[in-house]
């Protein structure tokens, strides 16, 4: 893409009512536009960071078996009463609205009760089992916090999946592997490290459940972790009887701020008894099917990298769900720079490298500032200067160290992982 091509504008402020570092940086950046509190558009380059996150995401949950499909995100009332989660009081972050011809609808918050419904019509024996389906979709929660930017929205895009057993044994063989495909999605978006299983309080949805916690400041949780035993408790749920549960002490774990990414649910048989999704079993009885529900949510990924992964001049962007892997610049008037340019730009999208061609009539301070903030993984600059040094100049954005690298290497030298050898 070349960037005088892109309708979006860098801004030198972000927007004076918007508080959290992640939205300031990326409406600062271009990668979204902020509708209202807890409500923010995704730009194009804010869109390309997460079709990255979901290719991850997608891959992963296509590795268990799951198969993707997509459901409607308004809601009928009918399907959450024999739950009671229709109830305010149960429930209390539904959009409702009424309908000009009587009655009322909702707007997806989560999906377990709707699969569950439309599963009656492909589950009848248990053949038919086990299913596992996924969606990447946007739901809609009246959050009453609405302050940490697209870490937690009113209107924001998820992946749900549902899992469907015979047996406790078959759900908790395919729970199993799905912590190893979050796991998996987490290293690849490179917060592995600070990416935590935790044992939590299972809010509206169960008893207990999993969640997957990534360390940092502007998290709204806290929880406690031993990092040697990779053992994490949510503090909903820390006490006495969880600590020996899980073989640990209060001494051994350390207390820190989270951003929750993640979730895993396990509802048994209990939700599709109540809403009477059955199979017959080989002894042809009528056996209620196991439940389990799995979420990450894609922007709020986006939001916790673009808190942890920058710094005092933008974004820093892991080249796992960069927008690009280069952005390319050129200074000066001198027209046989610039054919320079165009021509690495060329043969940098021949060789399928992404890149982000900066090609405007700006200076070269506006241009090296705008490639900070944006946060692109790797900068070149091809100028009268860089051809003195031997080439193109190279700064990885995580490093400040430069490098000059002749033209017909800067292709190989990508390929090798930034190395110049």
């Amino acid at each position: 893409m070349k960037q005088s091509q892109l309708f979006t504008k860098t801004r030198k402020e972000a927007p004076r009512d918007e508080e959290s570092k992640n939205a300031q940086l990326l409406i600062r950046a271009g990668f979204i536009h902020k509708e209202m509190a807890g409500v923010y558009d995704l730009l194009p380059l804010g869109m390309k960071v997460i079709e990255k996150i979901k290719n991850i995401v997608r891959e992963e949950m296509n590795a268990v078996g799951g198969h993707e499909f997509i459901m409607s995100s308004l809601q009928s009332k009918d399907t959450w009463t024999d739950t009671n989660r229709w109830d305010d009081d149960i429930v209390d972050v539904w959009f409702k609205s009424k309908l000009h011809a009587g009655g009322e609808i909702g707007f997806g918050w989560s999906h377990e009760e709707p699969i569950t419904n439309m599963m009656k019509n492909h589950i009848s024996s248990y053949k038919d089992l086990p299913v596992y389906v996924y969606q990447f979709q946007t739901k809609m929660r009246n959050e009453l916090r609405a302050k940490s930017g697209i870490m937690r929205g009113r209107e924001f895009l998820m992946k749900d999946m549902y899992s469907f057993s015979i047996d406790e044994k078959q759900h908790e063989d395919f729970y199993q592997k799905t912590i190893q495909a979050y796991n998996r999605c987490y290293n690849r978006f490179g917060i592995g490290d600070d990416t935590f299983v935790t044992f939590a309080d299972g809010g509206a949805f169960t008893e207990f459940s999993h969640e997957f916690q990534t360390i940092t400041e502007a998290g709204e949780d806290e929880i406690y972790i031993n990092r040697e035993k990779n053992i994490a408790i949510n503090e909903e749920v820390y006490n006495p009887k969880t600590l020996k549960s899980l073989g640990v002490t209060e001494v051994e774990l350390e207390k820190v701020k989270t951003a929750e990414v993640g979730n895993i649910f396990n509802f048994g048989t209990k939700k599709c008894e109540e809403m009477k999704l059955y199979f017959n079993n080989k002894d042809g009885k009528p056996t209620p099917v196991f439940l389990g529900s799995y979420g990450i949510g894609i922007t709020r990924v986006m939001g916790v990298i673009a808190e942890k992964m920058s710094d005092e001049n933008g974004l820093v962007w892991p080249e796992s769900i960069a927008p690009f892997k280069v952005h390319l610049l050129t200074f000066g008037k001198n027209e046989n720079v610039f054919r320079e340019a165009e021509n690495l730009y060329h043969d940098l999208k021949n060789a399928g490298i992404e890149v982000l061609f900066d090609d405007r009539d700006m200076g070269p301070g506006q241009k090296m500032n705008d490639a900070d903030l944006i946060g692109i993984p790797y900068r070149m600059v091809v100028s009268e200067r860089a051809a003195e040094h031997g080439g193109v100049e190279v700064k990885k954005r995580n490093s400040s160290d430069v490098e000059y690298i002749s033209a017909d290497r800067v292709i190989s030298y990508l390929q090798e992982g930034g190395e110049n050898k």
